[in-house]
C-alpha cells in the first residue's frame, strides 16, 4: 500500500503587538512550515504621539529641544543633539568649541548605557537572565555617572541651540575617569561572558544573519549595519561636534574575529566593542577639552530674537546608538515656532532589514534575532490616519505615503 505524499501546509503565527518577546507593541505576521518561518510581515503604528506635531506647536524652538528629548526614553541625548544641530544649521549659529566636546561626551556616556541595555535584554531574550541581572547592574554605573554630570538619569536637558546649557568642570574629572577605569577593569569579563559562553553562540551564531549586500541594500544603518560590514558610522563619515578632533574607526566584528558573518552573535561583538571605543572617546575628550564658553548667546532673550528673525531650513545627523538619526527643520522669518520639524529614527529603517534575518530561522530564534536589531518603535511610528467624525481609522499603504511625500515636498520647494 502506498502512502499518499503530504503536502506542505503553511500557517500564520501572529507575534504581538503585545509579547512577551517584544518590549514595545509591534506586530510580527509569520508565515511558517512547520518550525521554519518562510515569510514575515511586520504592522507599525500601535505607538504615535504626534511629537513632531507638538514640537512644531510649542512657543519657540528652544521649547521643542526637550519635547525633542522625549522622542525616546533611551536615546534621549541623541535626539536633542540632531535637533539643536538642524537649528543651528539653519540659522547659522556656531557652538563654541568646548561645548562641542561636553556634547560629544554626554552622547558617547549614553551609547555605553544603551549597548548595555541592550545586552541585558537580549540576554533575557535568550532566557538567560544571570547574565541580565549582571549586565544590569554594570549599567548602574554609567547611570549614576550621568546624573552626576546632567542632574537627571533619563532626561538631560543638557542642549541648547548654540552649545550646552551645563559645563563638565575640570573638578568633575576625576569622578568620570574613575567610572570610565571601571568599564575598563570590567570590559574583558563582559567579553568573556557574552562571547566565550556556548549557550549565547548555540542562540547566536548563525541565527539572524544579514549580509552585508542586504545590508546596503535595505540601508541598514548603525551596529545592525557595521556587524554586516558595512563601514559606516556618522561620527567617521561626516564628523559633528568634537569627533572630527578625535580618533574615530568604525567597529566591525572583522576586528575582533577576523570575519564578518552578519549574525546575532556578530551584532553583540559590535556593540561590545562600541563600549570600549565609547570609553575612549571620552579619555579624549578629557584630555583635549579646550576652555572658553559653552553657549555660543548666553541671554535667552537674544538667541529667541535671533531665531525669530532666521529664516532657512537645516538639517541635523548624528549617529545615535542604534545608528543614525536625522532632524530637519525650516524656519521662516517673523515666526517664532517651528515651520516643519521631521525626524527619521534608525529604527525607521533597520525594521526593513528584519523580513530577512527571521526568514529561515525557527520560530524559537524569533525573540533575539529580532530583538539583536534594537528596535525602538516610539522613536518610529509616524503616522496613523483618523476621520474624526467617525473615528475609524485607516491605513496609509506605500502608494499613498509616497504620494503624499512628493506633494509636501513640492509644497516646502515652493
Amino acid at each position: 500500500m502506498m502512502l499518499e505524499e503530504t503536502k506542505k501546509a503553511t500557517y500564520t503565527i501572529p507575534v504581538g503587538p503585545i509579547h512577551p518577546a517584544l518590549k514595545e507593541p509591534i506586530r510580527l505576521a509569520l508565515t511558517v512550515d512547520g518550525e521554519e518561518i518562510v515569510d514575515v510581515d511586520i504592522f507599525v503604528g500601535h505607538v504615535h504621539r504626534g511629537i513632531e506635531w507638538l514640537g512644531m506647536n510649542r512657543n519657540n524652538p528652544i521649547q521643542s529641544i526637550y519635547v525633542s528629548e522625549r522622542i525616546c526614553g533611551i536615546c534621549n541625548i541623541c535626539h536633542p543633539f540632531a535637533f539643536v544641530m538642524a537649528v543651528e544649521h539653519a540659522t547659522g549659529i556656531t557652538p563654541p568649541p568646548r561645548a562641542e566636546y561636553i556634547r560629544t561626551i554626554i552622547a558617547e556616556m549614553e551609547r555605553i548605557h544603551s549597548h548595555l541595555l541592550w545586552a541585558g535584554v537580549a540576554a533575557h531574550e535568550i532566557g538567560f537572565d544571570t547574565i541580565f541581572y549582571l549586565t544590569w547592574r554594570v549599567r548602574e554605573e554609567i547611570m549614576d555617572l550621568i546624573e552626576y554630570v546632567t542632574g537627571n538619569r533619563v532626561t538631560k536637558a543638557m542642549f541648547q541651540i548654540g552649545g550646552v546649557r551645563r559645563d563638565i568642570t575640570e573638578e568633575q574629572f576625576p569622578r568620570i575617569r574613575q567610572s570610565l577605569d571601571y568599564y575598563k577593569s570590567l570590559f574583558d569579563q563582559l567579553k568573556r561572558v557574552f562571547l566565550d559562553d556556548k549557550t549565547i553562540q548555540m542562540r547566536t551564531k548563525n541565527v539572524g544573519i544579514l549580509k552585508k549586500e542586504d545590508a546596503l541594500k535595505l540601508l541598514t544603518v548603525g551596529p545592525s549595519g557595521r556587524a554586516s560590514g558595512v563601514p559606516k558610522d556618522v561620527r567617521q563619515n561626516q564628523p559633528y561636534a568634537a569627533y572630527a578632533d578625535l580618533d574615530i574607526k568604525v567597529t566591525t566584528p572583522d576586528i575582533l574575529t577576523g570575519t564578518v558573518v552578519g549574525d546575532v552573535y556578530d551584532r553583540i561583538i559590535v556593540r561590545l566593542l562600541e563600549v570600549k571605543q565609547a570609553i575612549e572617546i571620552i579619555e579624549q575628550c578629557l584630555e583635549k577639552m579646550p576652555p572658553g564658553p559653552i553657549l555660543a548667546q548666553p541671554k535667552t532673550a537674544l538667541l529667541l530674537k535671533t531665531l525669530t528673525k532666521a529664516e532657512g531650513e537645516g538639517i541635523g545627523r548624528a549617529e545615535a546608538p542604534r545608528g543614525e538619526v536625522v532632524h530637519y527643520v525650516r524656519l521662516e522669518a517673523g515666526q517664532s515656532t517651528l515651520a516643519t520639524w521631521k525626524v527619521r529614527a534608525p529604527t525607521y529603517v533597520n525594521l526593513m532589514s528584519a523580513p530577512t534575518i527571521l526568514k529561515g530561522m525557527q520560530i524559537a530564534d524569533v525573540p533575539i534575532a529580532f530583538a539583536s536589531l534594537d528596535p525602538c518603535l516610539s522613536c518610529t511610528n509616524r503616522i496613523v490616519v483618523t476621520d474624526r467624525a467617525t473615528g475609524q481609522k485607516s491605513v496609509t499603504d506605500y502608494e499613498e505615503l509616497h504620494r503624499l511625500s512628493v506633494e509636501k515636498t513640492r509644497k516646502l520647494q515652493r
